[in-house]
């Protein structure tokens, strides 16, 4: 869902290979208001702050930092840090992705890039080699989170900072009902973890829990509309989605809008999310 919400503040979010039926007939979209309600849905979450160099509270990297993106997609979460920290290095199992990645962090002003297309199984890494690591909505992918983690906390050393998401089972329930059957088989969600299946996975990796974050409730509503609209994951939009954004928007202004926001994304998570630090 991260880097769907990074996509979408260019107006286009992503997903992994998701198959659905051909485009409905649809009305052009105006750009100009999704992008404004995506990036204040997500300034109100906490991501992306640019004048503390946040990419979530406790959360940064600077000039002494490695950052490792890992499941970057093509458009990296990590792209927040390119001009921030030493150095940038994006993992993907598809190579198309790592290239894109990467000329998209030299193109917005990162230092030094490292390119791996792997399966993260091992990671071709050194032990305790880099400071940060981002991994958002991965683990639900992977044949074996455990060996997963374990790769992730090697190549971290001591003091490194983890940002680490997976989708909520709230709404993972909700959109098995109505999604797409390829949404929930290889190599889209091969798992649900509940919340405290993903905090036992975190701490018994080595990991000490710092932050924990639920947000997303328009995502949730978002994907669940979007499977009724049954178009592909590209723009135009149909309608009834440039409606749903348009509504949150007019929320978001109202006065109570945050307060509104915060008890939703409670109640109906996309994505559960932790800061984690290596001892």
């Amino acid at each position: 869902m991260l880097r769907r919400l990074f996509r979408a503040l260019s107006g286009t979010p992503s997903a992994a290979a998701v198959t659905s039926a051909p485009v409905a007939a649809a009305a052009p979209p105006d750009p100009a208001p999704r992008e404004d309600v995506v990036t204040r849905d997500g300034a109100l979450s906490g991501w992306f702050n640019h004048e503390t160099g946040e990419m979530l509270p406790g959360f940064d990297a600077g000039a002494d930092d490695v950052v490792l993106d890992v499941g970057c997609g093509d458009t990296p979460l990590s792209l927040f840090f390119a001009g921030r920290a030493a150095e940038m290095i994006v993992a993907d199992l598809l190579p198309e992705n790592v290239t894109k990645a990467a000329v998209r962090l030299r193109a917005a002003g990162a230092a030094s890039v490292r390119e791996l297309a792997t399966d993260t199984n091992p990671l071709p890494l050194e032990s305790a080699s880099v400071t940060r690591i981002v991994a958002t909505e991965v683990l639900e992918h992977v044949p074996d989170p455990v060996r997963f983690m374990a790769e992730l906390v090697r190549v971290g050393r001591p003091g490194a900072r983890y940002l680490i998401s997976v989708p909520d089972a709230a709404s993972e329930s909700l959109q098995r009902t109505i999604a797409a059957p390829s949404y929930f088989e290889p190599p889209n969600h091969v798992r649900v973890f509940s919340r405290d299946d993903f905090e036992t996975l975190i701490r018994e990796a080595g990991l000490e829990i710092e932050h924990r974050k639920l947000y997303g409730f328009y995502w949730t509503m978002w994907w669940c509309f979007f499977w009724t609209c049954k178009q592909d994951l590209a723009p135009p939009w149909h309608p009834l989605l440039d409606s749903w954004t348009r509504t949150w928007g007019l929320l978001l202004d109202t006065e109570q809008g945050g307060q509104i926001k915060a008890v939703l994304d409670s109640a109906m998570p996309k994505s559960q999310l932790i800061v984690a630090r290596k001892p």
